[in-house]
């Protein structure tokens, strides 16, 4: 079995020495420097006790410099810290309390796959977050998490119906140029092919 290369950041160096210990004992798990070697270490663990404005910068420097995957341990997260940690590209969570070497190496390794771990109750709070941020917030401006706007999203509906540029602006009351206009924005905005993998990419927004 191949070792997962692993780097750890802490905001104190007894938490850094005490889950460095821990990971160096486990054999799927490699445990590097981190900023040594020319290559990124697979998975960054990050180990703070709540998630401010420092902890934030850390996750985005991070992200940015770097090709790792991040896991997070910490004492205290909300859903909203949660949002905001998931936007610096945090792909796991795990509460310090339950951050045995065990639970640890299993959350790294569904990481290093490419998955996401959240403790359970965080993420229903989370659902509950975005549903509260697309209501109240997205939803009146328009707007929706996938990034297509209520208008775009219409439009993309009718295009996977088989209505062409014509018909589309007759049901929506718009000119033609505008819906062209609309398919144009969409494709250029997300880098989209054409209008077949426009409507490809909202089916699995699962948006149509």
């Amino acid at each position: 079995m191949e070792r997962i290369t692993v780097a750890l950041r802490a905001q104190d160096p007894i938490s850094q020495a005490g889950v460095a210990s821990q990971l160096r004992t486990r054999p799927e798990v490699s445990v590097t420097e981190w900023g040594e070697g020319d290559t990124s270490p697979q998975i960054v663990v990050v180990v703070v006790d709540a998630v401010d404005e420092e902890v934030l910068t850390m996750l985005r420097h991070i992200q940015r410099t770097s090709t790792s995957r991040t896991v997070l341990v910490t004492t205290d997260i909300d859903e909203q810290k949660l949002v905001s940690a998931a936007e610096c590209g945090v792909a796991g969570v795990v509460r310090r309390s339950e951050s045995t070497p065990e639970h640890l190496v299993q959350v790294i390794r569904t990481v290093a796959r490419g998955e996401g771990h959240l403790p359970s109750d965080l993420l229903g709070r989370l659902l509950e977050e975005v549903g509260r941020l697309q209501g109240q917030v997205l939803g009146p401006r328009g707007l929706h998490f996938t990034g297509l706007a209520a208008r775009e999203v219409d439009v993309l509906r009718l295009v996977a119906e088989g209505y062409d540029t014509a018909d589309i602006a007759t049901k929506l009351a718009y000119s033609e140029r505008t819906i062209k206009n609309v398919l144009h924005s969409v494709m250029t905005r997300l880098q989209l092919r054409n209008r077949s993998h426009a409507v490809a990419y909202a089916m699995r927004q699962g948006l149509i």
